[in-house]
């Protein structure tokens, strides 16, 4: 006779996350490693460094579980969790204080073609992404991706609002010339 592990529910695999025991861990693990990683990829092109970024951020998980309060999806819990995680990594690095003034971005901005981007993929829009320097990316994701204000982003990264402003009309720029380029084959 074969014995059938019962179906549990989220709920019960947080609880068992809480109490630390390592099949609950393992369950949510198996189940948010793919997406977790598509959320450290997006900050950190380089997959190895993506890689310990997600396990330092299941690390926090299992030791901060017990700080989810249920308001809102565990997943988006989590994705707070790794968003963080990548941003104190790219803070260590120092890579988030490049900035430009934002009136020569306007400037840029203002003579470029943007109706090429309603024939791109997204996934030839992730890879143009994945391409950023550093600063650009992570400012460019919270905004458009976790949807952050400049001001959100200037506190959570230690950069004033329009230093967010600058890197994100500079990613944007720089966007539209990669995204250019691919149809100038």
């Amino acid at each position: 006779m074969e014995f059938k592990k019962p179906k549990l529910n989220e709920q019960q695999i947080i609880q068992g996350c809480i109490r630390g025991e390592s099949w609950a861990q393992k369950r949510i693990y198996e189940q948010y490693a793919s997406i977790m990683m598509g959320v450290c990829v997006r900050y950190v092109a380089d997959r190895e460094t993506a890689k310990d970024i997600l396990q330092d951020g299941f690390i926090k998980v299992f030791s901060k579980v017990n700080s989810y309060s249920e308001l809102g999806s565990f997943e988006g819990w989590m994705r707070k969790v790794f968003v963080t995680t990548s941003l104190e990594y790219l803070r260590k690095k120092d890579v988030l204080k490049q900035s430009q003034d934002i009136d020569f971005y306007n400037e840029i901005i203002e003579n470029e073609d943007v109706s090429v981007l309603s024939k791109i993929t997204a996934d030839d829009l992730l890879v143009c992404i994945s391409e950023l320097a550093d600063g650009y990316r992570t400012v460019f994701n919270l905004f458009v991706m976790e949807g952050y204000t400049h001001a959100e982003i200037g506190n959570l990264l230690g950069i004033s609002e329009n230093t967010s402003r600058s890197q994100f009309m500079r990613a944007r720029v720089l966007l539209q010339k990669k995204v250019q380029s691919l149809f100038n084959y």
